[in-house]
């Protein structure tokens, strides 16, 4: 092996190792150098989804990889972290995991002090109130994808008592929004067609809630499906898309769904 490729001295064990490489790559690196929370960040989100995606490709060597990577997120930020003073909140690795360690003891009291049962409401409760946070969907994160904080909104709302008692009130509610949206659309308010398409995807994941079904996950297969399915058509196409007629496309969509795809 070439002095290059050889493996270098960070350290004995994973822990040491992982924190050593991130600053060697945080003093010794001109692009890592130049990063910030806010450049970091969508490259956080990117590899939570590709972690997602190899779970659901059920690809156990591409999730070690993508883990790997998720990791590395948190690697970087606590080092970013790690590099402003305490008086303006400056935090270490060590921080996060003493910090997690007592989030997951303090959750599960079943576990550790002998709690019949978690009472999770009340645990999420008071770790709100102790952040000073009052409001009931004050921390329902911003940055969640729009569908995900849909659920989240409307679970924190449903603990309350606002919500419909069964399926059948989302229903007529659906239908309600549908309604409105034709009305938009004849309107030609722009405006006006957004917020109702919004209104019909928001009653939309209330369905799925009720019906204990992700809607991220959902729609994520039905992405997967809609790809599976036009490939088809790309596939044994007579000539170029852009030439056959709907009825053909049609044609060759159906073929693609009977073979299952």
């Amino acid at each position: 092996m070439s002095a290059e490729n050889q493996a270098p001295n960070l350290g004995h064990d994973p822990y040491t190792r992982i924190k050593t490489l991130m600053e060697r790559l945080r003093r010794d690196c001109p692009w890592d150098k130049a990063q910030n929370f806010d450049t970091i960040a969508p490259y956080t989100i990117e590899e939570s989804y590709e972690v997602a995606d190899a779970i659901a490709r059920n690809d156990m060597a591409d999730l070690k990889i993508e883990l790997g990577d998720l990791l590395f997120q948190v690697l970087f930020h606590s080092q970013l972290a790690s590099e402003v003073s305490p008086e303006n909140g400056g935090f270490n690795l060590d921080d996060v995991c003493e910090g997690l360690i007592q989030k997951m003891v303090d959750r599960h009291p079943h576990v550790f002090a002998g709690a019949d049962k978690p009472d999770w409401d009340a645990i999420k409760h008071a770790e709100r109130k102790a952040k000073g946070e009052t409001r009931i969907l004050a921390d329902v994160p911003l940055a969640l994808p729009e569908l995900m904080r849909a659920e989240k909104l409307q679970k924190r709302a449903a603990k309350t008592g606002f919500d419909w008692p069964d399926t059948m009130g989302v229903w007529d509610k659906i239908f309600e929004e549908m309604h409105e949206v034709r009305s938009a659309i004849d309107s030609k308010i722009a405006d006006a067609i957004e917020d109702e398409i919004g209104d019909v995807l928001f009653a939309i994941t209330n369905l799925a809630r009720h019906c204990e079904v992700q809607p991220e996950t959902a729609l994520r297969r039905t992405n997967a499906k809609f790809t599976r399915r036009f490939e088809f058509i790309e596939t044994h196409a007579h000539k170029p898309l852009e030439d056959l007629t709907l009825d053909e496309m049609e044609v060759l969509w159906e073929r693609a769904k009977a073979q299952g795809l």
